[in-house]
């Protein structure tokens, strides 16, 4: 049985995205946003953003200080998935039970929606105040927590992962040797676990963690990502079109080495079990006194179905 979720922080990031405009001064420019907010606002379980305010919760963060950060996550990891999606790399038609923004909108400007998320994440981080009530946060510690989501999300960070995963990809079709177990990890900690990863390390940079104060957190979240990545392999074999709101097998299509095919399902079932325990254990050691969302959040991950 899947887990509860912090439904009342998915209504508040998906409330806050739902708000969002990306004004031009030109109005020809009018459709980039509307392609744009297409794939935004389709839905899905905002595990990042959600990931973020919750570890802000844990922290007494101010919410609305945290919000900027947490929406910014989500067009990031968007502007991803309209990337994966593309015939150049995994060619998926279907995502969030609707069709990919490419085939809505075209390749070329679903190529520029993507783009165009990744630098308004950051525009929206550094230059746009949560509420006006509440006192900005000290420059230091905002500019420390764009450093790490950009370092997650480059060469060392996602889209070196994706890089990773691509020439893999091309390697396995002309008979190259395969993956080892030790690659096949740092692929998805690249790909997938950086980006979960500073769901939880910027929020930290932004309530001045000092280093032996954020030393579990990360552990958590390390645990976290490698969990994350797991569940997604089991459920590209295990889960239905329907209940993933995508095509089912991406990865025996593309012929991917994943936990699944380097395990086996029981193994990987096993390896989830393992890293969601030591995530539990990484909590406890990271907030005593308890951190409720953070707990329910990491038990849904390991027990989700879609």
């Amino acid at each position: 049985m899947t887990a509860g979720y912090p439904d009342d922080l998915r209504a508040i990031v998906d409330d806050y995205l739902d708000g969002l405009r990306f004004p031009a001064r030109s109005p020809g420019v009018a459709g980039l946003e509307e392609a744009m907010r297409y794939s935004l606002l389709a839905g899905g379980k905002r595990i990042r953003p959600v990931l973020a305010l919750a570890t802000a919760r844990a922290l007494d963060l101010d919410q609305a200080q945290a919000l900027p950060l947490a929406a910014a996550i989500e067009l990031i990891h968007t502007y991803s998935l309209i990337h994966d999606d593309l015939p150049a790399m995994d060619d998926d038609d279907l995502r969030r039970g609707r069709p990919t923004c490419h085939v809505a909108y075209g390749e070329d400007v679903a190529i520029l929606a993507g783009d165009a998320l990744y630098a308004e994440a950051f525009h929206l981080l550094l230059r746009r105040r949560a509420d006006d009530a509440v006192a900005p946060l000290p420059a230091e510690r905002l500019l420390a927590a764009a450093a790490e989501l950009a370092d997650s999300t480059g060469v060392d960070g996602m889209v070196g992962g994706q890089f990773l995963d691509v020439t893999a990809e091309k390697a396995s079709a002309e008979g190259d040797a395969a993956q080892t177990a030790d690659e096949l990890r740092v692929l998805h900690e690249l790909k997938t676990g950086r980006l979960i990863g500073a769901s939880v390390g910027c929020v930290l940079q932004l309530a001045g963690l000092d280093d032996e104060r954020a030393r579990p957190f990360r552990a958590f979240a390390d645990h976290l990502g490698v969990l994350f990545q797991i569940v997604d392999d089991i459920l590209d074999v295990t889960g239905t079109d329907a209940a993933l709101g995508k095509r089912s097998g991406s990865d025996e299509r593309h012929d991917k080495r994943t936990y699944v095919t380097e395990y086996g399902l029981e193994g990987a079932q096993r390896m989830a079990a393992t890293h969601h325990q030591a995530a539990e254990d990484a909590l406890h050691a990271a907030a005593p006194s308890g951190a409720d969302d953070l707990h329910t959040l990491t038990t849904f991950i390991h027990t989700r179905t879609n």
